[in-house]
């Protein structure tokens, strides 16, 4: 099954830069706040997003959308993005990167869950086998004798996991809607910087970023939240299979691993890269058998793609 070059070549930019995202993040909050930290670089996201879409022409339609629309929106962001980053940058703050990356891929497990729940698909057993998989994944990171950075590992990890819940929640319910992705990102980006901009200043004591950390905000916010999804989103349109670049993904923690030990000077452990192997094996497992399923039930598209 053949990839347009063009989808393969945005596919692995996109990959390569959310390999940096836990690194990045993790060096932040070493010295900005967690809900600082978000509020600033979702911030960033949505202004880089809208001035995409000006320039891309989006203007009448995003006049067209009503403040039902945009209500929508924005309880998806404060779901998927606000509750998401909250919880996944606590966890960064207690975890060590790679573990808490490891964690975040929990996500697609969750996505499969939320899907029989609420879109009503099918419990096939790939699929428990791929839940039963991540569970066994976490299960091996936390109690095999991983090096939690922060004072309580136990709260790291059940904040890595709640937030991966938010997360494949807000996927099965985005994929309900059919609204232009990138107004739609613009204004959970924005829902998620108003809301970290108003309980970071309840709960935490801000302090203004200086020299580096700006480079590592705008990074955050430009490139692994704004251009990154763009990228995926031109890889995932450009594709002649999308399930052959959305597998790329999964490349993500590995390389995640990489980068941490790199810059982050991190120890990686057999037991991390053991529960990677666990969590991220079931979800291809699942996706692999969902494909050959529906080549079985329509072995003509199969063989166009």
């Amino acid at each position: 099954m053949r990839v347009k070059n063009k989808s393969f070549i945005y596919a692995v930019i996109t990959v390569l830069i959310w390999s940096t995202l836990a690194s990045v993040v993790k060096s932040l909050l070493h010295n900005i706040p967690n809900l600082e930290a978000l509020c600033i670089s979702s911030l960033l996201a949505s202004l880089s997003l809208l001035a995409g879409n000006l320039v891309g022409g989006r203007w009448h339609q995003m006049k067209a959308y009503s403040l039902k629309d945009y209500g929508i929106m924005a309880g998806l962001g404060f779901i998927g993005l606000y509750l998401y980053g909250a919880l996944y940058y606590f966890g960064l703050s207690q975890l060590s990167s790679q573990e808490a990356c490891i964690l975040n891929y929990l996500w697609p497990a969750m996505l499969v869950l939320f899907s029989c729940l609420i879109l009503k698909e099918r419990i096939t057993p790939a699929k428990m086998a791929a839940l039963l998989c991540s569970f066994i994944g976490v299960i091996v990171l936390t109690f095999g004798g991983g090096e939690g950075s922060g004072e309580s590992t136990v709260l790291g990890v059940a904040a890595c996991i709640a937030a991966a819940v938010c997360y494949g929640l807000f996927s099965v319910l985005n994929k309900k809607r059919d609204y232009d992705q990138g107004i739609a990102m613009m204004v959970m980006w924005m829902t998620a910087a108003v809301c970290g901009m108003i309980s970071g200043r309840l709960t935490e004591q801000w302090v203004m970023p200086e020299g580096s950390q700006w480079f590592g905000m705008l990074w955050l916010g430009i490139m692994v939240d704004a251009v990154a999804y763009l990228f995926w989103a031109l890889a995932l349109k450009e594709a002649e299979n999308t399930a052959a670049v959305a597998n790329l993904a999964y490349l993500t923690p590995f390389l995640s691993l990489i980068v941490s030990a790199a810059f982050l000077k991190e120890k990686t452990t057999i037991n991390a890269v053991f529960a990677l192997i666990l969590i991220v094996g079931g979800i291809l497992l699942q996706n692999i058998t969902a494909e050959r399923e529906r080549g079985q039930k329509n072995p003509d598209a199969d063989r166009n793609q």
